[in-house]
């Protein structure tokens, strides 16, 4: 079946949210509010969420592996985090001053993420991070930041490089060039080149930010040794370690990826999974770092590092649905670990196997209760080719994988974003894999790839 035959199964179960895209157009940049929730030939529109799945405004369920970018690991309207948010909406949403309930998250956090000796809410991970760069300049007094190839960070300025490919060209019109100068970016999971290009920005070098696993660029997972040896580096360079955890935090264990790759980094940002499916972010790290914000130094303007938080910061809504959903994680861990991590496991190899035993040469990546598969060049010359940083991710077949993704959200109501990788979250079940699975099956065996 050819994508245009998929457009047109789709077509047919959406008319309503193709007026309201119509409408969207005309009132949003794109018809969109935010980039990647565009695809093609347009997004279906939510009229509500449930445990597992989205209800569309013509009537459609939709079973749910893109699951809030990610952050809803308790799945759509969780009974403890709805009944906390209603608790909360009683006594106000927004106060604009200090609340309890954030001092408790605060504590949650850091009984778990021990590393968090202080810590500032925001109210997104692009903030989170800009505000972690910031910090690492303020504390070593250079300029330059690494980051990998491939990496996501945000849309914040400085970090919106060498995102997408070709990893060489601007990321976007309106940036200043002179920016550029004081970024190095690094080849994911090659140690040697990175440690040949740190060791050239050495004596400017502030901190170098790295996702444990290559989020956006891929659900790919760094290797240990390149962790640790970029954090080594950092360590002996008296530079920052820059740990994004905003995909990985809570997601992977609840103490982090920092506790499975056993690191320890000067600065680590956290989101998502943390705000219960509501606004946030947060930067965290050591007290003598983070102590560079304290307001108590603004009559001391030269020693002290701006950082701020914005006006929902913090806000006692967002705190209340972040704290009701890690004190259910807390309570539930060693079952809700083992449930999505093994599912997870069980989803790479399925699907992998089903490609492969077929004519598609798909290499399955993530870890976790995170998956993703990439199809390969034909198996004869790539049986061998690693999936192992963004560029080989971003040289497979994108159109092939855009496909599978609509066949399945077209013809069996599975709803992945298109090219991005999927999750699973509590609410999924044996049942969901199941039928995952026999959808692949289905999409391989009838459509895919025959035109």
């Amino acid at each position: 079946m050819r994508f245009e035959d998929y457009h047109a199964v789709y077509r047919r179960k959406t008319s309503l949210s193709k007026k309201l895209y119509s409408r969207s157009k005309q009132v949003f940049a794109g018809g969109i509010n935010h980039n990647i929730r565009y695809f093609s030939p347009y997004p279906f529109y939510v009229r509500r969420a449930a445990k597992n799945a989205l209800f569309d405004v013509d009537g459609n369920r939709f079973t749910d592996y893109w699951m809030g970018h990610w952050a809803l690991i308790l799945g759509h309207s969780h009974p403890a985090i709805v009944s906390a948010l209603c608790k909360q909406a009683k006594s106000g949403v927004l106060f604009g001053t200090a609340n309890a309930v954030s001092v408790n998250l605060a504590e949650a956090i850091q009984s778990l993420m021990p590393r968090a000796e202080l810590m500032r809410f925001s109210s997104t991970g692009s903030e989170a991070t800009m505000y972690a760069v910031r910090l690492a300049r303020a504390a070593t007094g250079r300029r330059v930041i690494a980051k990998v190839i491939g990496g996501w960070h945000g849309f914040n300025t400085t970090l919106l490089q060498t995102v997408n490919y070709p990893f060489e060209y601007e990321e976007s019109l309106g940036m200043v060039q002179e920016e550029e100068h004081f970024l190095e970016s690094l080849p994911f999971n090659d140690l040697d080149r990175s440690l040949k290009i740190l060791e050239s920005r050495k004596d400017d070098l502030a901190g170098i930010i790295i996702e444990p696993v290559l989020g956006a660029g891929g659900c790919i997972p760094a290797t240990s040794e390149y962790l640790v040896g970029l954090q080594e580096f950092a360590k002996k360079n008296s530079s920052m370690y820059i740990l994004d955890e905003i995909v990985t935090g809570f997601r992977l264990s609840i103490h982090g990826a920092m506790s499975i790759y056993k690191l320890e980094p000067d600065l680590f940002t956290l989101g998502k999974i943390i705000g219960g499916g509501m606004p946030i972010g947060l930067v965290c790290g050591r007290k003598e770092i983070m102590s560079l914000a304290d307001p108590i130094l603004r009559e001391q303007k030269f020693k002290r590092c701006s950082i701020g938080g914005g006006t929902f910061s913090a806000n006692p809504a967002t705190m209340s649905a972040g704290l009701a959903t890690l004190q259910y994680l807390k309570a539930n861990r060693e079952k809700l670990y083992t449930k999505i991590n093994g599912l997870g496991e069980q989803a790479r190899k399925k699907i992998s196997a089903i490609f492969n035993d077929s004519k598609f040469n798909v290499k399955v990546t993530g870890t976790g209760s995170l998956f993703m598969p990439h199809f390969l060049e034909a198996k004869a010359s790539d049986d061998n080719k690693a999936v192992d940083n963004a560029l080989s991710v971003a040289t497979s077949n994108q159109e092939l994988l855009n496909k599978y993704h609509m066949a399945l959200m077209a013809k069996y109501n599975i709803f992945f974003l298109p090219g991005k990788m999927g999750c699973f979250s509590e609410a999924h079940n044996a049942g969901d894999l199941k039928r995952l699975i026999y959808a692949t099956e289905s999409i391989v065996a009838s459509d895919l790839g025959r035109e």
